[in-house]
């Protein structure tokens, strides 16, 4: 029987809820006049309350004591004849009432969210210097357009297949587009943070683990609003190639071992390509001056990820219109239309053939470098479409020596 299940145990998380908030507010609550009403003992106490109260009436007696706190809140706070009370205190007090009648039935969750809330109490003058003084304007507009695109605007998409050949799902459509603005506001990010030289590459190279075709078109068009960055940006597209590599042996490894055998020098191959390829990108940026370290534009370009997603849904529909067409002509045509889109899932339903031993391994080679050679020219689209010309004539030289080495690895292996 776990310890949680105890109403003692519960109640006494309801207690250090309060005690753990009610330090935060103590170390607030000044001296002198202006002195605030509600300190530690007042948080452990309210907290204690909210749990008690559930477990004695339930919700009704947890709304009368609600209104007994606020109400008490108003009158102490009026006592006190303070110009300014905030409502920062109140609304904590409140929270640590809820928390503790939460920690009665969830009481992991109430405890997660009370350090939440007392991290982020303790945190205000970080919080108000980091959005006066460090984010700009244009920075908390694409913070709410984010948000929007998200939060508001995800949810409410249809999750159903649409279109002609139904083929298209607008929720995973928009899903791109945010993950493009998430990739994109990670790169400014970083480039804040660690300056143009280090940031982009470290962060394509990481989201490249996400999706290394977003992060390509969010890389593209952060070298299209700069052009300063282009090296920068080359190599983080470049890099995240790197990252598709690495994801590519962790799932073969995963779903059947023996086809990750088959497929190590291939994969060793376009691995050390790409590393080549995007360690030549970042030696240039670490030794080139840009003119200045601090980001500059916006964080995200909304049009650039819808581009993005427009893009591969006219791939998708030109990879089922083929597939409708010529109907199933075997195994490497279904994995080269799936790679257009992504390549870890075709390398996937190939080696669970393998696993269920429907084909051997060395049979699995082929297919899954057709999946990989279609899923890097979805790349070089896209680098084409976001970042221009200039930047895709030095993204596309990396995709096809990825790719070549691949294949050589292969020719090598059966020669």
């Amino acid at each position: 029987m776990p310890l949680t299940d105890h109403l003692a145990v519960r109640l006494a998380i309801s207690l250090g809820i309060g005690l753990l908030i009610g330090v935060e507010r103590e170390r607030r609550k000044g001296s002198g006049p202006s002195r605030a009403p509600a300190g530690i003992r007042t948080f452990a106490v309210v907290s204690l309350a909210g749990g008690i109260s559930l477990t004695v009436g339930g919700e009704l007696l947890l709304s009368v004591v609600a209104i007994c706190i606020a109400g008490l809140s108003i009158v102490a706070y009026r006592l006190k004849r303070r110009d300014d009370p905030g409502f920062t205190t109140a609304a904590a007090l409140l929270t640590a009432l809820l928390l503790g009648a939460l920690a009665v039935r969830q009481p992991a969750l109430a405890a997660g969210l009370a350090v939440a809330v007392a991290v982020l109490l303790a945190a205000r003058t970080r919080l108000h210097q980091f959005v006066q003084q460090v984010l700009t304007e244009q920075e908390l507009q694409d913070a709410l357009l984010f948000a929007a695109a998200a939060l508001v605007i995800l949810p409410l998409t249809p999750d159903q297949p649409l279109g002609p050949l139904a083929v298209l799902n607008l929720r995973t459509l928009w899903k791109l587009v945010v993950i493009v603005m998430s990739i994109s506001a990670a790169g400014y990010i970083a480039l804040r943070a660690l300056g143009p030289r280090y940031g982009l590459p470290i962060v394509g190279l990481a989201s490249g683990f996400v999706s290394s075709a977003a992060t390509i078109g969010s890389m593209g068009s952060r070298a299209a609003q700069e052009t300063k960055l282009m090296r920068a940006a080359v190599a983080g597209a470049v890099l995240s190639t790197v990252s598709t590599i690495i994801q590519m042996g962790a799932v073969l490894l995963v779903t059947d071992r023996s086809t990750l055998t088959a497929m190590r020098v291939p994969l060793l191959l376009a691995g050390a390509a790409a590393v080549l390829y995007g360690a030549l990108f970042t030696i240039k940026t670490a030794h080139h001056q840009t003119q200045s370290d601090e980001a500059t534009g916006r964080a995200f370009n909304l049009i650039t990820a819808i581009i993005f997603a427009v893009t591969v849904s006219a791939i998708l529909l030109a990879s089922a219109a083929v597939n409708r067409w010529l109907g199933s002509a075997g195994l490497a045509l279904a994995a080269g239309l799936a790679g257009f889109v992504d390549t870890h899932s075709a390398a996937i339903s190939v080696a669970s053939l393998v696993a269920t031993n429907k084909i051997a391994a060395t049979e699995a080679v082929l297919p899954i470098l057709i999946g990989l050679t279609t899923n890097t020219i979805t790349k070089a689209v896209i680098a084409i479409t976001t970042g221009g010309v200039r930047f895709a004539l030095q993204v596309i030289p990396g995709l096809l020596l990825v790719i070549f080495a691949a294949w050589a690895g292969f020719a090598a292996a059966i020669l």
